[in-house]
């Protein structure tokens, strides 16, 4: 058993981890909980009443973080125009050269985005990004003929998510050091986001907890009585 560190202990003696706790509460119980040398990062996760093993209950999208998610993005670009990318703030930007690149194991980025037209080649590379979450997809608003708004949407704090084979989603949602009144924001926004995902098929209860920690905390429990729609 792994053994826990002093810091760890002092967060669990914050809150009652057996609680269910309101959203605003839960964001001030966890700004309570000793920080880490650095900015941790604050996130959301979700335990679906969903099988992962069928098509038509995935659970994907993307929500724009009214606070910005606090973290620097790295965008790559597929494009034939890499000028254009790059004067927007791309990390790199072009075509084959790219391709090749990420082909031979290169995955120093964050997002990925690809013009319309680049699709039919960024797939030969869907192997590498594929397993790793980071394939341009349009439902996610990675795959755009408006190569400038993509790359500012994604720097801005937009953010994607999506169930795992073990039915769980994790949302970021910012950073430690944000303001409470920023990640309440921020979460109200995941949060919604995550109901507009709810699958068609699914007509029971949709979420079976929600829970909120930083990078180095315990989990604190949501009340998800508060979210009719989960």
């Amino acid at each position: 058993m792994k053994k826990l560190s002093k810091r760890y202990k002092q967060a669990m003696a914050v809150a009652d981890l057996s609680k269910q706790y309101e959203l605003a509460q839960a964001v001030e119980l966890l700004g309570k909980m000793p920080k880490a040398k650095f900015d941790e990062t604050v996130e959301i996760s979700a335990r679906l009443a969903l099988d992962p093993r069928q098509s038509d209950q995935m659970v994907r999208g993307t929500v724009a973080l009214p606070s910005g998610s606090g973290k620097t993005v790295r965008v790559i670009v597929f494009t034939e125009n890499a000028e254009e990318a790059l004067a927007a703030g791309a990390q790199e930007a072009g075509m084959d050269a790219l391709i090749a690149k990420v082909s031979g194991g290169w995955l120093d980025f964050d997002v990925a985005i690809a013009t319309t037209s680049a699709m039919k080649q960024v797939r030969t590379v869907a192997r590498v990004l594929g397993p790793r979450g980071l394939m341009p997809n349009p439902k996610s608003g990675t795959v755009s003929d408006d190569v400038v708004g993509a790359i500012n949407a994604v720097k801005a704090g937009r953010v994607e998510f999506k169930m795992d084979k073990t039915a769980n989603v994790a949302i970021i949602v910012g950073k430690r050091s944000f303001a409470p009144e920023a990640l309440v924001a921020n979460l109200n926004a995941a949060i919604d986001a995550l109901i507009k995902a709810k699958p068609e098929v699914c007509k029971g209860k949709y979420v079976r907890s929600l829970t909120l920690s930083g990078s180095m905390t315990p989990g604190i429990a949501l009340d998800t009585k508060q979210y009719a729609a989960l």
